[in-house]
């Protein structure tokens, strides 16, 4: 789980004094909702790792860690708006806190980033996107416990239409040039990434 002490230092690299634990252990506890089964504490982590690993230079890496914080805050598999509503938490979070007007807009547009609905603008937001798409490029085995969590979110979905819905979207990540923006991950994770999807889209089409 990603830890009270990892959310301190976030802050206090922004030069912004924490906010008071409990916000910390209430953010937790939304990644631990019930109806979750891959946005969850385990993405985090994951997320975390990926960042850590990474040789990327960005700008502002500590607003890229708090974006990872608030980028799932919100989830609702019923709603279109998650990662607005998940951008909105930060900002009255880091409002409060005492962060500056250009620091939340910069954190506004790189949690809507992962909307992953066109080009990240920016070399954070690139940072940002490849992290949370990194789990296309995981072992297999983590690569199918990966749909299979999907698929329990979407559990309401009728099993035709979610095939048809997921399918149309794996195509979608397989038709794009490259999956990675940064030279780092797309040298490590562009080419499993790519085989993980196409298996996937293989056995949705039977």
């Amino acid at each position: 789980m990603p830890t009270l002490a990892r959310w301190r230092t976030t802050w206090t690299g922004l030069g912004a004094t924490p906010p008071p634990d409990e916000v910390h252990a209430r953010l937790i506890a939304r990644y631990a909702e019930p109806h979750r089964h891959y946005h969850t504490v385990q993405h985090l982590d994951e997320c975390f790792a990926r960042l850590d690993d990474a040789a990327v230079t960005v700008e502002h890496r500590y607003e890229v860690e708090l974006a990872l914080w608030f980028h799932d805050a919100v989830y609702d598999t019923h709603r279109p708006d998650n990662e607005a509503q998940s951008a909105a938490l930060a900002r009255d979070e880091g409002g409060r806190a005492g962060l500056s007007p250009a620091v939340l807009t910069r954190l506004d547009a790189l949690i809507l980033a992962t909307r992953h609905d066109a080009s990240p603008l920016s070399p954070d937001a690139t940072l940002l996107v490849d992290v949370d798409l990194a789990i296309l490029g995981a072992p297999v085995e983590r690569f199918d416990e990966y749909e299979r969590q999907v698929r329990a979110e979407y559990a309401w979905v009728p099993a035709p239409l979610f095939r048809a819905r997921r399918r149309e979207i794996l195509e979608g990540f397989l038709a794009r040039p490259r999956l990675y923006g940064s030279e780092t991950f797309y040298a490590r994770l562009e080419d499993a990434a790519r085989s993980n999807l196409s298996r996937s889209v293989r056995a949705l089409a039977t």
